[in-house]
């Protein structure tokens, strides 16, 4: 594991672990939080019932693929990538994978 995808890593945590503090958790919906080291994958997940509705999806889920992190899915209105430049990582490591490669080539990000 090298140096800069433990920085990453560590970013991508409690980018995430502060979303769970700020959205929390109620007795009928809760906000779980899921990383797997070891392929790289972290999701924030809600959970839950609400007014007779079942409440199930992901806010966000990062991949880190190739020294980059991949936003798979943003559900935040700011967007998550705002706030990893602001943590320390450069643009050109974060991919919006939400976006088509065509729409990623008129961004400020990494295309791939």
């Amino acid at each position: 594991m090298d140096l800069l995808n433990t920085q990453y890593r560590e970013i991508i945590e409690k980018i995430l672990k502060n979303y769970t503090h700020f959205l929390g958790s109620d007795d009928q919906v809760q906000v779980e939080l899921v990383f797997d080291r070891e392929r790289d994958r972290y999701l924030l997940v809600e959970t839950g019932w609400q007014n007779g509705y079942r409440i199930y999806g992901t806010l966000l889920h990062i991949d880190v693929i190739d020294n980059k992190l991949w936003i798979q899915h943003d559900g935040t209105e700011e967007g998550i990538a705002l706030e990893l430049v602001a943590a320390g990582i450069p643009k050109d490591s974060i991919v919006l994978g939400f976006r088509t490669p065509e729409q990623r080539k008129h961004t400020e990000f990494a295309i791939s």
